[in-house]
């Protein structure tokens, strides 16, 4: 830009700026964790010896990346924008709400090539990514919801473009302040067998994003049945709960936007699934699929970093029902898993935890479960649980814990040397 135009602000949409360098990115590169850098700033980090994603602290399962080239194409358009506008221009750098209509009727036309609608997609994500108040102008835009849902469910037509919608979707579907409405949208067009096709060839960022979706519209039991009855989708979603070790994500998505980039994959899919699992049916359904299978090996997994809490919950939702019980009480991974991290994480992780127990081992006396939460020295950690400043309810649970086992401290708490036995409720 020429020197006389130095001093004015331009406003850099965030997405646009490396988390590393905080500058805009001259070569965006994704990780596998979703998370786009400029690829000069992330070779430096990793070349440091670092194996860890800079943005969530997750530690990477391979320390490859791809090239984003659907965020390097917006970033191009942008800066071309820039670079062509006046000094007055400058100024106001950001589209007015007008301009943004007149994008959507460009996109509705369908004389519009799709290059022509690609970019119009592009400039309102641009837009959408600034404030909480353009999200929530274009939330209250049903037309455009309808238009953005109709290139969901097209998904073998333009996939840059439906991927593009996906981030839109994603970020103004918050910003909806009426969910029956929002709700009704979406299940009128039913996309739900489209967001697994996306799903299946989608980069991790963007299957953060129809998790973040599903879960904002499925807000009452006929949706979330609606969406576990798409079996293409319920397989999609535990697959993406714990994807293969070494993924090769596409490379035509989006950049993840700042809510998302905090999220891990594994972490957005528990959270989907838990909203998704209340009405029994569903949770039958889900288990039926495999869910604690996935569940197992997510908790297993050593490199893979999780939300504890999330995961946890999961597993104490799905043991309301016998197939649940009957599956976390087979799996290898889940109930040691569990005993290993009660007193790792956090109160609420210890109390989900503890509930998972209590109505595996104590409710429904589940003899496997006994002998998984015996063999991993579970009853020491009880005790401690009991003992610490948990609330009156997590005490209760304990206490009935120990109280099914029925085994004297010396042969059941080997590890555990103290003069406390006093306080053991039997």
């Amino acid at each position: 830009m020429g020197r006389g135009r130095e001093h004015l602000y331009i406003t850099v949409p965030s997405l646009f700026r490396c988390p590393i360098s905080l500058d805009v990115m001259k070569s965006p590169v994704s990780l596998c964790t979703g998370v786009t850098y400029d690829r000069s700033s992330i070779q430096r980090w990793l070349d440091g010896g670092n194996n860890t994603c800079p943005a969530t602290m997750q530690v990477l399962r391979s320390k490859d990346f791809v090239p984003n080239h659907t965020l390097h194409r917006l970033i191009q358009i942008w800066s071309n924008s820039v670079e062509t506008r006046t000094e007055s221009d400058l100024r106001f750098n950001s589209l007015t709400n007008s301009q943004v209509l007149e994008l959507i009727d460009q996109i509705s036309k369908t004389a519009a090539n799709a290059d022509t609608q690609f970019e119009c997609l592009l400039k309102i994500l641009c837009f959408v990514s600034e404030s909480s108040e353009n999200r929530t102008f274009l939330a209250q835009n049903d037309r455009f919801i309808q238009i953005l849902i109709q290139k969901i469910v097209s998904v073998n037509t333009n996939f840059e473009s439906v991927e593009a919608s996906v981030k839109i979707l994603q970020l103004i579907v918050k910003s909806h302040d009426n969910k029956a409405k929002l709700r009704s949208l979406f299940l009128t067009n039913n996309p739900f067998p489209a967001m697994a096709q996306i799903l299946k060839r989608a980069r991790s960022d963007s299957q953060i994003a129809i998790a973040n979706i599903i879960e904002a519209i499925a807000s009452d039991t006929e949706s979330k049945i609606v969406a576990i009855e798409s079996e293409d989708l319920l397989s999609q979603l535990l697959r993406c709960l714990y994807p293969n070790p070494d993924p090769e994500p596409a490379t035509s998505a989006a950049d993840a936007d700042a809510d998302a980039d905090t999220d891990t994959v594994a972490d957005a899919f528990v959270s989907c699934l838990i909203t998704l699992s209340t009405p029994k049916r569903s949770k039958t359904k889900i288990v039926r699929a495999g869910l604690v299978t996935q569940l197992g090996k997510l908790l297993a997994a050593p490199h893979v970093n999780y939300n504890a809490e999330l995961a946890f919950k999961l597993l104490e939702m799905v043991a309301g029902c016998s197939e649940g019980r009957t599956a976390i009480s087979e799996d290898p991974n889940c109930i040691p898993r569990v005993v290993q991290k009660l007193l790792k994480v956090s109160n609420v992780a210890s109390e989900h935890a503890v509930a998972l127990l209590w109505s595996t081992c104590y409710l429904f006396r589940d003899q496997r479960a006994k002998e998984a939460v015996i063999k991993c020295n579970g009853l020491t950690k009880i005790l401690l649980l009991m003992q610490s400043n948990c609330s009156a309810a997590v005490k209760q649970m304990c206490g009935d814990l120990l109280r099914i086992f029925r085994v004297n401290s010396k042969s059941c708490l080997p590890s555990y040397d103290t003069n406390t036995t006093h306080i053991m409720p039997f």
